[in-house]
């Protein structure tokens, strides 16, 4: 079988409610996803054993050993499925890690991809969603890889139809662990936080403008704490609200990537030239997100 390849596609929380915190210690939340047009990109070359090679600018920082979610989640499925015939992966990574964007979450998706189609698994079987979810709470909804709202510990997806959002996203190239960020904010087991009921999205089909109002409206709950373990995440934010053309700009995820969404991809590109003229050293991508 020939060389095959998947892209995975950079994970944007729009918005992101935190609920509270479960008994089991995991956090109920809610969030407006969607996926941008900045990814890594898996190829899998179908062989006998499982190897993985990480290639890129970012290679030294995700690293090709058993931690990598990709041969975790290889492995995972293998579990479950018999004579499942694996290969050798080679990703070439170019998203942040550690960032707030699902990046090693949607090359592990990516990879659950490429073994469905080597080893003719059909996309619902149940198996992948099973190790989607069992190795990492955002695989499952990298795995769909399409706008959704994403609630409990993010198994479950309910997808809509967003109109394509000019974006600038920004990293300072500085690495938050999600651990460290609920830790921030405190939540004991059964402990509730903010309000109850889930948020409601316009109407597919609604305007540009209609859904900028809504989700500026939203919120992250987690960029509060996120802000207490690194404070250069507003700096970043406040970059972004300095552009012209710019509707909002909130962090994704636990951070520290933060987004900005503009008018047109004039505006947006223009934009993602000045911050990154005047941060060198800062991670800057303009783009779209659907």
């Amino acid at each position: 079988m020939s060389l095959l390849t998947d892209t995975a596609r950079a994970k944007v929380n729009l918005t992101l409610r935190v609920h509270g915190r479960r008994a089991d210690g995991y956090h109920d939340l809610e969030s407006l996803v969607a996926f941008a047009d900045c990814a890594d990109t898996l190829t899998l070359e179908p062989a006998a054993d499982l190897r993985l090679t990480t290639t890129g600018p970012g290679a030294k920082d995700c690293g090709d050993g058993p931690d990598n979610l990709v041969t975790r989640a290889a492995l995972a499925l293998g579990e479950r499925v018999a004579g499942m015939k694996a290969g050798h992966f080679t990703l070439e990574k170019h998203l942040p890690v550690a960032a707030g964007i699902g990046g090693g979450s949607a090359d592990a998706a990516a990879a659950l991809r490429l073994l469905a189609r080597v080893n003719g698994i059909d996309a619902a079987d149940p198996r992948l969603a099973d190790v989607a979810g069992q190795t990492g709470a955002d695989i499952p909804v990298c795995l769909a890889s399409k706008a959704c709202t994403m609630t409990g510990v993010g198994e479950n997806l309910s997808f809509l139809s967003l109109p394509v959002l000019p974006c600038v996203m920004v990293n300072p190239r500085i690495a938050v662990a999600t651990k460290d960020v609920f830790a921030a904010l405190g939540l004991a087991k059964g402990e509730s936080f903010g309000s109850e009921g889930s948020s409601s999205w316009p109407a597919n089909g609604a305007s540009f403008d209609t859904w900028c109002e809504a989700i500026a409206a939203g919120t992250n709950d987690l960029e509060p704490p996120a802000l207490k373990v690194e404070p250069a995440i507003g700096a970043v934010l406040s970059e972004l609200r300095a552009q012209g053309g710019i509707r909002f700009a909130r962090m994704s995820g636990s951070g520290a990537t933060c987004f900005g969404i503009f008018t047109n991809v004039d505006d947006a590109s223009a934009a993602a030239r000045l911050i990154a003229q005047k941060q060198p050293g800062w991670w800057v991508h303009a783009g779209t997100l659907s």
